[in-house]
């Protein structure tokens, strides 16, 4: 890293104004005495929440030369040695003298994962120096794991997630009211879109024509720069491969073993590790989860399939040129997601009639339906309400919909439309 490309980064960092952001239903704690850590997948507005953040320390009146934002893929940058890295206080003491003489400054690290060597760096800045330290990463693992380990309890980690459906209204200055039949209408057409093409930002706010082509953009840079680079894989057609199967099939039951037979079945060379190896590599990168079952047992829980859910719904137009298949199955990943917001551990139960959410602790089970005007589907749906409130007795049930006939939704009192429980009404 050249010293003189650092400061110019700096200067010209502290003399530009802020880009314009939207505000988000997380914000990050500017005093929390801790490292923050924040991660996510590419484009979901790491960034620009740390933009908020800053915004909101200058509001509070802190001296913008105080305050650091570099992003360690930005080429001015590259390459780096994790020797260079006390570079950066270096170079802001020179190009800002004042900041010399003591006080506190606030160091925003985008994309930490590119300088080597970072944890034991940042470790050393919060230990010896007045300093707030803000690092994001596209991988979960990166700051869940490394920086956890590193700094051993000295962090705190936050995952953003793109868009819910409460923030894309937001973000289109949409306010449905209750009893508003024109206002609740526009909404259950938002949500409709947001399953269609997803809650990442640029598109939420982006020209309509042009979001399969950012999708299958996105798509592209995770799967070349989060996965193939960062891992060093040799086996690129099959980690395509698999890639495009999840996204594709979200809310749908993984089995690793069948997995590698159907692939085995495509002519693709590999071993059941490798696909071990490489689904566990889409998870450490943020863009799957996999669910277990709710069972007390590990055991128990290895031996069974786990549920997929991919990051966004609208990743499954990335690899399809039908935006609106699987309806049914993003619903449902969108119900997850929101779920995941509010607590990170979700199960599913695999009986007899599928119970498709229920937290770790037993408080709260969820069941999702595309419709229920069909009488036969609303009669499966009940009896898995009935199901998951037998191995949760506790626990408050809900079944989540977006299309019902009025008559037969009277029979399930624990339904709710799933627009509006978005919205935190329950």
């Amino acid at each position: 890293m050249n010293s003189d490309a650092l400061k110019y980064v700096l200067r010209e960092f502290a003399d530009r104004p802020l880009p314009q952001s939207k505000p988000r239903d997380l914000a990050l704690p500017t005093d929390s005495g801790k490292v923050v850590g924040l991660c996510g997948v590419r484009r979901c507005g790491k960034t620009f929440l740390f933009f908020d953040t800053i915004r909101r320390l200058l509001a509070g009146g802190v001296d913008r030369r105080r305050i650091v934002y570099l992003n360690f893929e930005d080429d001015r940058l590259q390459p780096m040695e994790s020797s260079e890295l006390d570079l950066v206080v270096r170079s802001l003491r020179e190009v800002f003298p004042e900041t010399a003489s003591g006080g506190r400054f606030y160091l925003f690290l985008d994309e930490v994962q590119s300088a080597p060597g970072w944890e034991r760096w940042v470790r050393r800045l919060s230990d010896t120096e007045d300093v707030s330290i803000f690092v994001t990463g596209s991988s979960s693992r990166l700051l869940t794991r490394d920086l956890s380990s590193a700094l051993r309890g000295r962090s705190i980690t936050f995952e953003l997630f793109p868009l819910g459906f409460r923030e894309v209204l937001a973000f289109r200055g949409l306010v449905p009211e209750r009893y508003d039949a024109r206002g609740e209408s526009l909404a259950r057409a938002t949500f409709e879109d947001y399953l269609r093409w997803g809650g990442f930002p640029e598109i939420v706010l982006g020209a309509s024509a042009l979001r399969p082509l950012i999708l299958e953009e996105y798509a592209s840079l995770m799967l070349h720069r989060d996965l193939l680079e960062r891992n060093s894989v040799r086996n690129e057609p099959l980690l395509r491969t698999l890639l495009r199967h999840c996204f594709r099939n979200t809310a749908t039951l993984l089995s690793v073993s069948k997995l590698g037979r159907d692939f085995g079945s495509l002519g693709l060379p590999f071993s059941k590790n490798t696909l071990f190896d490489y689904v566990a590599m889409l998870e450490d990168a943020g863009l799957v989860f996999l669910l277990p079952t709710h069972e007390k047992s590990v055991l128990k829980q290895a031996r069974n399939p786990r549920k997929l859910h991919v990051v966004d719904p609208g990743l499954v137009a990335a690899f399809s040129a039908f935006a609106d298949r699987d309806s049914d199955h993003k619903l449902e990943t969108a119900v997850f997601l929101e779920c995941r917001r509010r607590s990170r551990e979700w199960h599913y139960h695999a009986g007899k009639n599928e119970v498709d959410l229920c937290d770790a602790e037993g408080r709260v089970f969820l069941d999702v339906c595309w419709s229920l005007s069909d009488p036969e589907t609303l009669q499966r749906e009940i009896a898995a309400m009935e199901e998951g409130a037998k191995l949760l007795p506790k626990a408050k049930g809900l079944l989540l919909y977006h299309e019902y006939s009025p008559d037969l939704v009277q029979r399930i009192p624990e339904a709710r439309p799933a627009w509006r429980w978005m919205l935190g009404a329950d």
